[in-house]
């Protein structure tokens, strides 16, 4: 899988160029950089030799859509543990749609009882006499970091490849960073090819900044071990979140962010989602003209979240 990389029509300033690599084109169950995560996890379980997978997210989630519509291709049993806020509503998305769809058993748990919850659908599944694979690893989310990372420390090539058939580099590449997945895998393929560009993940999430950015220092870590490659010592120099455009957290946006959107679609014909990616392009954007960066090329990674595009447009559509 080799997505598209291409200039965006952008006000250009301080001799900056902007340009766009198209993770939403990849050609599974409508893109995203989940398809490559999924694929990743789908090749563990298979490895472990299981024979039913568990995923977690909320209604939103891209990661859940992609892999229970994997799971229903290959006739894999599928469960998903779905997690709500104590004061979130009943959200009805498109990913839940397309999750339904698939026969995926849903099961809803609050924020604080996800683990428990775990424990209880892994049970259900060993009574069956299968065998659970959960995608984050442990009942509290450890242990698999080095295959989530797996999938962009591969998809990096990419991006050197491109760099090499123009005959320069990038110096910033900008994407959201929710789980850290992608963050960590694009680190992890940085510091294989020794380059200089700066990877820059755009939190668009709550969680806490030292947690985040310990989740990706453990995942890049984990990743070099499950390869058996000496990491750099000073690894850790290379994580760079920046916190401050998340706004309130997860699924939390305004104006601003609204008008990044409809501005990306109507300038390039690009779909971008509120939830993940217009949050982070708003953010990239943000932090370059609020920061002294000139004559520099700029790589921004758009990891899909079609359905949640069209979620935001029905939801603005039904407020006219």
């Amino acid at each position: 899988m080799n997505t598209v990389i291409h200039r965006l029509h952008w006000e250009e300033k301080d001799g900056n160029s902007l340009y766009i690599k198209r993770e939403d084109l990849l050609p599974f169950s409508m893109g995203g950089n989940k398809v490559r995560i999924a694929e990743a996890l789908l090749a563990d379980m298979e490895g472990k030799g299981c024979d039913s997978m568990i995923i977690y997210g909320s209604v939103h989630s891209n990661l859940c859509r992609v892999l229970s519509n994997f799971c229903y291709h290959r006739k894999i049993e599928c469960t998903m543990i779905c997690s709500h806020e104590e004061d979130e509503g009943q959200i009805a998305t498109n990913n839940e749609s397309l999750i339904r769809w698939t026969g995926t058993e849903i099961v809803h748990c609050a924020k604080a009882e996800i683990a428990q919850t775990v424990d209880a659908v892994m049970e259900k599944i060993c009574r069956k006499g299968k065998k659970p694979y959960y995608i984050y690893g442990s009942r509290l989310g450890t242990g698999n970091e080095g295959t989530l990372a797996s999938a962009y420390a591969d998809a990096y090539k990419e991006i050197t490849a491109y760099e090499k058939k123009m005959g320069w580099e990038f110096d910033y590449l900008f994407c959201p960073s929710g789980t850290g997945a992608t963050q960590s895998g694009l680190i992890c393929g940085h510091l294989l090819a020794g380059d200089h560009k700066k990877i820059m993940g755009v939190m668009i999430s709550s969680r806490e900044t030292e947690r985040a950015y310990r989740v990706v220092a453990d995942s890049v870590q984990a990743y070099f071990e499950k390869c058996g490659r000496s990491l750099p010592e000073e690894f850790e120099q290379e994580i760079h979140l920046l916190d401050q455009y998340r706004q309130e957290g997860y699924g939390k946006y305004d104006e601003r962010i609204i008008s990044c959107l409809e501005q990306a679609y109507l300038q390039d014909g690009i779909p971008l989602d509120p939830v993940y990616t217009a949050k982070a392009f708003w953010g990239m954007k943000e932090y370059l003209r609020e920061k002294p960066i000139k004559n520099s090329r700029i790589l921004f990674l758009h990891t899909g979240g079609t359905p949640l595009f069209y979620d935001f447009l029905a939801d603005r559509e039904g407020q006219r």
